[in-house]
């Protein structure tokens, strides 16, 4: 499962090994033990990777085989990954709270390596 974390101006991908299912309903459960509002939505999240990074092309194949996650240009330097899966918040209109999705191992493992590739990338462009 990936989790993806959205704050304010930055966003988190982690993957886990628990069920998307299990992480859903401990979620749940605990806003109902500590009183709090939960929203759960299907939804889709999207976020830019760097064109340039290596195994690119490996998750433009395998990304044909699932049907949750599409791959788009943006322009030279970046692609947008776009994963439908479920949108968790406490607050409806919050921008901030936890999307996730389920896909096969591989692709979740492929996607966090890529994202991390593609902040390693960024942060060298940037100071370079």
């Amino acid at each position: 499962m990936l989790k993806l974390t959205y704050t304010e101006n930055n966003f988190i991908l982690e993957r886990l090994d628990e069920s998307l299912e299990d992480w859903v309903n401990v979620r749940v459960v605990l806003a109902v033990r500590l009183a709090t509002g939960i929203h759960v939505e299907p939804s889709t999240a999207s976020f830019l990777l760097t064109a340039g990074v290596s195994c690119l092309l490996d998750m433009e194949e395998k990304s044909l085989q699932e049907n949750s996650v599409k791959i788009y240009p943006c322009d030279a330097d970046f692609v947008e990954v776009v994963l439908k899966g479920l949108w968790l918040t406490s607050n409806v209109e919050s921008e901030a709270g936890v999307f996730v999705t389920a896909l096969s191992p591989s692709v979740e493992l492929l996607l966090q390596q890529l994202s991390q590739l593609s902040v390693t990338s960024y942060q060298s462009s940037v100071r370079g």
